[in-house]
């Protein structure tokens, strides 16, 4: 009787508590993360090196560090005054991807988007040459 009045009460039927319920598929191969794949992430940083003779050259590091890899930058192909603005461009473009340059060579510079991390200082000779002029 008690039953007769609960079913009636929230108005379903006894019949429904013997029927197992109905099994959902799951598919939690959405949350599964291949570890070879993440592997494969890491192994294909790469780091361009360019050697710049023509400020117009600048674009194609630019489009390098904007794709978030990092670039090295050798300026010994080009005179000072062009060498010096294409370091203010590439500052521009670091700054903008939140990323860094860093003088690693007389005349190399090692420009750097926001996921690398670069570790350690190299101190340089204050000779009296013309490369000294790059900023």
């Amino acid at each position: 009787m008690m039953a007769g009045f609960l079913s009636n009460f929230f108005g379903t039927d006894d019949a429904a508590y013997d029927e197992p319920a109905a099994q959902v598929p799951t598919n939690n191969s959405d949350k599964v993360i291949s570890m070879n794949g993440h592997q494969a992430a890491i192994t294909s940083s790469k780091i361009a090196i360019y050697q710049p003779r023509l400020y117009s050259d600048v674009q194609e590091i630019a489009d390098e560090l904007l794709s978030h890899r990092a670039a090295v930058v050798n300026f010994s192909q080009m005179d000072v005054a062009t060498a010096n603005k294409v370091i203010d461009f590439l500052n521009g473009t670091v700054y903008a991807i939140d990323g860094e340059i860093k003088r690693v060579g007389e005349q190399i510079f090692l420009c750097t988007p926001h996921n690398f991390e670069v570790e350690g200082s190299i101190k340089f000779n204050n000779s009296a040459n013309e490369s000294d002029n790059l900023k």
